[in-house]
């Protein structure tokens, strides 16, 4: 049987901890920025976990066990 590919889109978007969870940025930061205040796109910058309801999933296009 052939290896499994890893997801292109996935392997670009995220990035796996230490700890074995998975790091994501967050969405709506690329542009119309002018209508979204401030502290709304300081928010933005930071990057967070993925949810633990999703982990699976992603872990699946990341060829992950």
């Amino acid at each position: 049987m052939p290896k499994m590919k890893t997801n292109s889109g996935a392997k670009k978007r995220f990035k796996l901890t230490g700890t074995g969870k998975l790091k994501r940025k967050h969405a709506f930061k690329s542009h119309i920025l002018t209508k979204k205040t401030t502290k709304q796109k300081r928010n933005l910058t930071h990057a967070t976990l993925v949810h633990k309801a999703d982990e699976k999933n992603v872990k699946l296009l990341l060829v992950m066990k």
